[in-house]
């Protein structure tokens, strides 16, 4: 050893043990850092899925809201005509009712021709626009298409069956806008 330049013990130095110290703290933190910085990656990556899992939610809720809307369009201008078909059918009704009361008449003959031809018109554009009557006559009673007014004891008919018709009826496409009154066949007492 020289006197200018003493060989220092490196365990009886004080920085010595500070520097390994620090030392020790960086790798630690280096790991942590590292360790983290996975951590943090993986983090990333989970939460990339979860929004393209929220983007394809949200995209197919849109479509969802998209088509909704275009069918509820769609079936508004479909049913749009409903109050004024609805308002027509007590014209079809009168125009029926005077051709039963005309009769036979061989006085109106004529007139009645007129009101054949302008019930026939009549029911002809409700039939352009969708609107068409109800067959119940010998049909099973269905309550989504006809009002039960009165039921008849009948032994020629299966119980249930539409024997006469009081009031047509008369649907929008699919849609009933006004429901046939019948009476309605039941078993014999």
């Amino acid at each position: 050893m020289s006197a200018e330049h003493p060989e220092k013990d490196p365990s009886q130095d004080p920085n010595t043990d500070a520097d390994q110290s620090q030392a020790t703290a960086e790798n630690a933190s280096t790991d942590e850092f590292f360790g983290s910085a996975d951590d943090q990656v993986e983090k990333l990556k989970q939460d990339l899925v979860d929004a393209e899992k929220r983007v394809l939610l949200a995209q197919a809720d849109l479509e969802n809201y998209r088509k909704r809307v275009r069918r509820e369009r769609d079936d508004e201008l479909k049913f749009a005509n409903s109050p004024l078909l609805t308002d027509l059918l007590p014209v079809v009704d009168n125009l029926q009712r005077a051709l039963q009361s005309a009769g036979g008449s061989e006085q109106a003959g004529g007139i009645i021709d007129g009101i054949k031809l302008v019930e026939k018109q009549l029911l002809e554009a409700m039939k352009k626009r969708g609107c068409e009557p109800i067959e119940a006559e010998g049909q099973p009673f269905d309550p989504n298409f006809h009002e039960a007014i009165l039921q008849q004891p009948s032994a020629d008919v299966e119980p249930g069956t539409v024997l006469q018709v009081a009031q047509t009826g008369y649907k929008l496409f699919d849609r009933c806008i006004r429901a046939s009154q019948v009476i309605v066949s039941k078993a014999p007492d």
